[in-house]
C-alpha cells in the first residue's frame, strides 16, 4: 500500500513494486488525471490522509504486508507563522496516527520517506539544526515517533532523501518554481559554492523497494548516489535549456542577505519558512552535504546508481513542456 502513489516518488515506487511482481494499492488525492500512463492494475483509493480517522485508515490498509508513506509537505512549503506547529501536525501527528492504524491493520513493514537533513544533523550535532529550523526538527521527530509506533510487530525503515531528479506525466517538477523560474532570466548565474548528494527518482524507487525487502526496524538510511557541486548541477541544467551562461559564485554572506529579505517579506505576510532562510545559507546551502551512500545504505538495500545527468535533462524537458503550455516558451 503506497500512501501518495500518484505523487512523484510514489508513482515511480509503484512501478518498481509492480515490476517485481507485487500487487499495489494507493491512497491519493484526486488532483490529476490518471490516463493510460498510470498502471490500470493499481487499486487507487481517493482521499485526504490528513482528514481520515484511524479506523478508516486501518480498514484501507488491512490485507497489506507493506506500507510506504510518501506524502507530506517538504521544506519548500511556507505556512502561516509559526511554522513549527504546522510541520509538526503534518509530519509527526498525522503520520504517527497513520502508522498506528497500519500496525492495527496487520501491516508488517512500514517504509517512511524522510529527509537527509536529519542525517546531516546526526553528522554535525554541533550545528544544532533542529533548534534553528522547524522543518528539520519535525523530520527528526517524525522518524523517532514512527519507529516507536512500530513497536515489536511492525518494522519501520526510514529513508533519508537528498536532491532527487526525474519526471513523471501530469505533474510539473518542483524544480520549475524553486530554481528554473529564477535561473532562466539571469544573464549571469549567481550562486554560492557548495554541493549535495543527488540521485534519480528511479533509484529512489529501487531504494523504497529495497527497504521493503531488506530494511531493518529502527534503521535510518541516508539515500544517495553521486556527490555533485552546485556549479556542475547548474551546467547540466543550462545545457539542457540550451543556454550558455557564466556562473559566478557569490560569498555566503551575500546569499544570507538575500535570505534576510526573503524572511522579512514572508513575515509581512504572516508566514514563516520551515528552514530559516538566513541560517540556512551558512548551515546548508553553502556547505557540501556529501556522504558515501554505498556504505550507508546501497549495500544493504541493493538499489541502483547512475543516470543523474540524464535525469536532470528529463526534468528540464518536462519543465520546458510546461513553459510552452503557459505560453512562455524558453528561447
Amino acid at each position: 500500500f503506497i500512501v501518495g502513489g500518484t505523487g512523484f516518488i510514489g508513482y515511480h515506487s509503484t512501478l518498481e513494486f509492480l515490476e517485481n511482481g507485487h500487487k499495489v494499492s494507493s491512497l491519493s488525492l484526486d488532483d490529476i488525471d490518471l490516463g493510460d500512463w498510470y498502471p490500470k492494475e493499481v487499486k487507487v483509493h481517493y482521499g485526504d490522509v490528513f482528514e481520515m480517522g484511524e479506523g478508516e485508515m486501518a480498514k484501507l490498509f488491512k490485507g497489506h504486508d507493506v506500507l510506504v508513506y510518501a506524502v507530506g509537505p517538504d521544506d519548500r512549503f511556507v505556512p502561516e507563522a509559526p511554522a513549527y506547529p504546522y510541520f509538526y501536525e503534518r509530519l509527526v501527528t498525522h503520520p504517527t496516527r497513520l502508522a498506528k492504524a497500519a500496525k492495527k491493520a496487520g501491516v508488517k513493514k512500514f517504509v517512511l520517506l524522510n529527509s537527509y537533513f536529519a542525517y546531516y544533523h546526526r553528522l554535525h550535532p554541533e550545528k544544532k539544526l533542529p533548534h534553528k529550523h522547524p522543518y528539520i526538527k519535525c523530520r527528526v521527530e517524525q522518524a523517532d515517533a514512527i519507529i516507536e509506533a512500530g513497536g515489536e510487530t511492525m518494522a519501520v525503515s526510514v529513508l533519508e532523501l537528498p536532491y532527487i531528479f526525474g519526471a513523471m506525466p501530469e505533474r510539473v517538477p518542483l524544480w520549475k518554481d524553486v530554481l528554473l523560474d529564477m535561473l532562466i532570466p539571469m544573464k549571469t548565474v549567481l550562486y554560492p559554492k557548495g554541493g549535495s548528494t543527488m540521485i534519480t527518482v528511479e533509484n529512489v524507487a529501487k531504494a523504497v523497494y529495497g527497504a521493503a525487502e531488506y530494511g531493518k526496524h529502527g534503521k535510518k538510511y541516508p539515500i544517495g548516489d553521486k556527490n555533485i557541486d552546485w556549479n556542475s548541477m547548474l551546467e547540466v541544467m543550462l545545457g539542457a535549456l540550451g543556454k550558455s551562461k557564466k556562473i559566478v559564485n557569490i560569498p555566503c554572506f551575500l546569499v544570507a542577505l538575500y535570505g534576510m529579505k526573503h524572511k522579512r517579506d514572508y513575515a509581512k505576510e504572516g508566514k514563516e519558512m520551515g528552514l530559516d532562510p538566513v541560517k540556512l545559507m551558512h548551515d546548508i546551502q553553502c556547505q557540501y552535504l556529501y556522504y558515501d551512500a554505498d556504505e550507508l545504505s546501497r549495500n544493504e538495500l541493493k538499489y541502483g546508481s547512475g543516470g543523474i545527468s540524464a535525469s536532470i535533462v528529463k526534468m528540464i524537458n518536462r519543465c520546458l513542456e510546461e513553459y510552452e503550455k503557459e505560453g512562455n516558451p524558453v528561447k
